[in-house]
């Protein structure tokens, strides 16, 4: 009774087919640089990232994704102590190393996870499983924004753009070549909101010379006449800046937006409107006999080989 037991080398009780080797053997395959990366230097020594690393990912294979339950095995986990080292982190530790380090980190290390088993032959490629399905987005279902809708929008705005810059290019040197440009994200020939922008600008300083001509008029009927064509500037400076300005600008966000794709939701932007399954809290497309209906959603897909996730992605195309 309370005597010093053998052995000391927690390794010694674990069998050796236990999945912590093979969390400990992946870890410290991977590159130090990849871990120090996140850290600045300075302050108190930090506890190692690959330590930290282990048990996170260890954690997570017994199905403990709390901080306190991870901590909690620290203490009372036989291969948790092990891969610790005996040492023990607390809960916050725990969680800012995850939600601070490690986070920026994941993309890399997955892949660097996936080249290691790779090459220690865990993965062959002979049997690969891929599979997807549709989930619901938490936006409502009547928020939807169509690429074709804002298009159709977009090309009668820049018709009105183009007869407001008639009416007004025999009195301001616009510069007809460099307003309409080639535009990637539209595809066609356009007016942007920079160069209606550099248009509103120029009617401004045009208003400013009318204006100071007003006052220096002396001719009553002179100066009715000039008040008057004043007012009509006026009117084209308030309907593109107030008006035209705001909408384009509206509509180039909405393309940039839409990226590929033919719709999103305004409730969440990264959620497109596609053909869901039956259910009653969707609409149902009025152009289709069929039972399936529209919904905002996203596409997860994932592929495994042997039980092991090798990718993983939500899609919003």
């Amino acid at each position: 009774m309370n005597q010093l037991y053998l052995p000391m080398d927690y390794s010694d009780l674990i069998p050796e087919n236990h999945i912590v080797h093979v969390v400990n053997d992946m870890v410290n395959g991977l590159s130090d640089d990849i871990f120090f990366e996140a850290y600045r230097g300075g302050g108190r020594p930090a506890y190692h990232p690959k330590m930290m690393t282990k048990i996170i990912l260890f954690g997570y294979t017994q199905k403990w994704f709390s901080c306190r339950d991870i901590a909690k095995a620290l203490t009372e986990n036989l291969p948790m102590m092990w891969l610790a080292a005996g040492q023990s982190p607390d809960f916050r530790t725990i969680n800012r190393f995850r939600s601070e380090r490690l986070q920026p980190l994941m993309d890399r290390l997955f892949t660097e996870l996936t080249k290691l088993l790779i090459e220690e032959e865990y993965v062959d490629g002979k049997q690969y499983f891929l599979d997807g399905t549709k989930m619901e987005a938490n936006a409502n279902k009547y928020s939807f924004v169509w690429k074709k809708s804002i298009q159709g929008y977009e090309e009668k705005l820049q018709a009105k753009i183009e007869a407001l810059l008639e009416k007004i290019h025999h009195h301001i040197k616009l510069d007809q070549e460099n307003l309409q440009k080639e535009d990637s994200l539209f595809g066609t020939q356009r007016i942007s909101s920079e160069s209606l922008q550099r248009v509103i600008d120029s009617i401004e300083e045009e208003l400013h010379e009318r204006e100071a001509k007003v006052k220096q008029a002396q001719n009553p009927d002179e100066k009715k006449e000039m008040k008057k064509a004043f007012r009509a500037w006026k009117k084209i400076h308030i309907q593109a800046s107030t008006d035209y300005l705001p909408r384009l600008q509206k509509y180039e966000e909405a393309f940039r937006t839409f990226w590929v794709r033919n719709s999103y939701s305004k409730v969440d932007v990264d959620a497109t409107f596609m053909r869901m399954k039956d259910d009653h809290r969707f609409l149902y497309c009025a152009t289709s006999m069929s039972s399936s209906v529209f919904g905002p959603g996203f596409f997860i897909s994932s592929s495994c080989i042997r039980l092991i996730m090798l990718s993983f992605a939500s899609l919003s195309i």
